[in-house]
């Protein structure tokens, strides 16, 4: 817990160094703080579980959700099987993110099942990295198998710096035929529409009872100026709180940044945990 609250971050990335593109490790030492691969990484750029596991011990957090990503165009491949020995090694405060891309799993919805059974939390999309569209048709079976399994679609919106990026395909207008198609989807806009759609991602969270705004990569003291045409909390109702890490100073920072936002007390909660607990498959469950 952080400050009384219960705490999850609901985007961190713990992936096998060599497995990535160089671009991603540069952004981690760009945004990150000071020395966090060594604390993290071992000299072969694996990720430590007792070492992961006790930073985020430190920095109050519950449960972290840990993504993988298959974007070899853009940030290289980060394999859900390699985050397995982190969740084993602490399975009440790490949970696992799904991620397929159609270019690279077919079809979609066999690899996705394989990945949920295994104890994923949520789908991962990144059409930005992965190079496609979230209205392709060939994802549909995918939504299917996550509104059969109640699990939500986290899907990337927002602008992004990694060479081989498509940011015309972070547009979270792609998600209006998913949404009439499947109306019972959960979706959550990571990144709230970082870039050019902050409105675009708040009218999708604000007129859809099951779409969120999730924090990561956004500083916490600019979401009055990004969000500045909404009631901010009417809209924080709506946000899932996550940082992007290790691309962020720390989370403890980040969360007691967003509860000084001056938010209803009744809404800080609601950001920092309970949203999460509430969207995340399996996540209620850790509040027992």
């Amino acid at each position: 817990m952080l400050d009384g609250h219960l705490l999850v971050d609901a985007h961190v990335h713990v992936p096998l160094l060599p497995s990535i593109a160089p671009a991603w490790s540069q952004w981690a030492l760009d945004f990150g703080r000071e020395g966090v691969l060594e604390d993290v990484w071992d000299a072969d750029g694996r990720p430590d579980p007792a070492k992961l596991d006790r930073l985020f011990a430190a920095e109050g957090v519950d449960v972290a959700l840990l993504f993988c990503e298959y974007s070899p165009k853009a940030t290289g491949y980060q394999r859900f099987d390699d985050l397995l020995p982190l969740i084993e090694h602490n399975p009440r405060r790490f949970r696992p993110v799904a991620n397929v891309n159609p270019h690279l799993h077919f079809p979609v919805d066999k690899e996705l099942r394989r990945q949920l059974d295994l104890g994923a939390a949520a789908l991962k999309l990144h059409p930005v990295h992965g190079g496609f569209r979230l209205d392709d048709p060939a994802l549909y079976p995918a939504y299917s198998l996550l509104v059969e399994r109640n699990v939500p679609l986290v899907t990337h919106c927002g602008t992004s710096s990694f060479p081989g990026s498509m940011n015309e395909l972070a547009d979270p207008t792609q998600l209006y035929p998913v949404l009439r198609q499947f109306p019972n989807l959960k979706v959550v806009l990571a990144h709230g529409g970082r870039g050019w759609w902050y409105d675009a991602a708040a009218f999708l969270a604000l007129s859809h009872d099951n779409v969120w705004i999730e924090l990561s990569g956004l500083p916490p003291k600019r979401l009055t100026t990004y969000y500045a045409r909404h009631d901010l909390n009417r809209l924080a109702r709506k946000w899932i709180f996550g940082t992007d890490w290790p691309g962020v100073p720390g989370t403890a920072v980040n969360a007691r940044a967003v509860a000084g936002l001056g938010l209803a007390d009744d809404t800080v909660p609601m950001v920092l945990a309970e949203n999460a607990m509430r969207v995340y498959h399996g996540l209620a469950r850790e509040k027992e």
